[in-house]
């Protein structure tokens, strides 16, 4: 009599030297490896950035210690598509955060079914008129918001001051927490929000080209970033003045450095933080604790007295003091320094821009 094809569950089908020995063995197989989707196209390279060294290097201590970045400029100066290139320098995704950040994606029915796991970090970009609710998560029963789909990735938020201001404010929990806490008539949900902002503001509300060529006046200029308050900006640990790329370097040949580069130098600094961290729920300078910068962030004396008159000058808050603390620390990582130096704290308050004009 003819023998049956083996079907596909029952053991010849997938007998092996490998599952004879796994059988034998009584050992149960170990599970298969998480199976990533190739990475998408990127967006482009930071070396089509022209001019702007200040602002690259901002963005480069950002993504080393995985801070938030406000930039203010003109229209037409590059922060779009800087921000748009930001994701760019950042670490691969690692196989745990790969889980993570598709977990939120399946539960708001955005991954298909099809696919593997996410493979690149997220990259959300909302148009300034989303609701509280798409930004922050809502709904009966409550499903996740655009912070939380930005989970371990980067949330881009274009005219950043045009907001609502309900909006705005209700990104001070996931920003300080890593998390955001929804609560309906159906229920309550908590859904990580542990993204990076990437946000972009003009000086003024007409986007004029220059200050010179402003038709605002100053006070109208106060109260239009004065939509941002001072809580939220604390926040905010690199805050970025860009000027208008002048004609010179716009007619330049020679091309910037790549991302690829930046992100090596990225990837060091963050390997560095990691070793530092390790035991503990931080993974980058931005997430350390109040005892943990206590800790890691002791200042030899002259950079405590240059830290010392920069906040009384600017009249930061403790949390403010905080912030510029982490991203000296950040600076210090990109150098290969085990000490805060006075040269890296000096670096830290050049990106506290509004503070000194507010």
């Amino acid at each position: 009599m003819r023998s049956r094809a083996a079907g596909p569950f029952e053991p010849r089908a997938w007998r092996s030297a490998y599952g004879e020995a796994r059988l034998r063995s009584r050992q149960p197989a170990p599970p298969p490896p998480p199976r990533l989707d190739p990475p998408e196209a990127e967006s482009g390279d930071f070396a089509d950035v022209r001019g702007q060294p200040h602002a690259k290097r901002a963005l480069e201590v950002a993504a080393a210690g995985g801070h938030n970045v406000l930039m203010v400029g003109p229209p037409g100066g590059g922060k779009t598509m800087l921000a748009r290139r930001f994701p760019g320098i950042l670490p691969p995704l690692s196989p745990d955060e790969a889980l993570e950040a598709s977990a939120v994606w399946s539960v708001a029915g955005m991954l298909p079914a099809d696919r593997g796991l996410l493979s690149a970090r997220p990259f959300r970009a909302p148009h300034h008129t989303v609701s509280e609710a798409g930004l922050v998560g809502g709904g009966n029963p409550p499903h996740p918001g655009e912070v939380s789909l930005a989970h371990l990735g980067v949330l881009f938020l274009d005219e950043f001051p045009e907001f609502s201001g309900r909006a705005l404010e209700a990104l001070r929990e996931p920003l300080e927490d890593g998390a955001v806490t929804v609560t309906r008539a159906g229920g309550t949900a908590r859904f990580p929000a542990r993204f990076q902002l990437v946000a972009a503001a003009n000086p003024c509300r007409r986007g004029c080209p220059s200050v010179e060529a402003c038709r605002c006046t100053p006070r109208e200029r106060e109260l239009y970033l004065g939509r941002l308050s001072g809580p939220l900006l604390d926040r905010i640990d690199i805050h970025l003045e860009m000027p208008a790329v002048p004609y010179e370097d716009l007619a330049a040949e020679a091309a910037g450095e790549t991302s690829a580069a930046v992100r090596a130098r990225v990837v060091a600094a963050r390997a560095r933080q990691r070793e530092r961290l390790a035991g503990s729920n931080s993974r980058t300078n931005a997430r350390m604790t109040a005892r943990q910068v206590r800790q890691w962030c002791a200042l030899p004396r002259d950079a405590a007295r240059l830290l010392g008159l920069a906040v009384k000058r600017l009249g930061l808050s403790a949390r403010g003091h905080e912030r510029v603390l982490k991203v000296a620390r950040t600076v210090a990582d990109l150098a290969c320094g085990e000490t805060i130096a006075a040269e890296h704290v000096a670096e830290a308050f050049q990106f506290r821009g509004l503070d000194r004009r507010l």
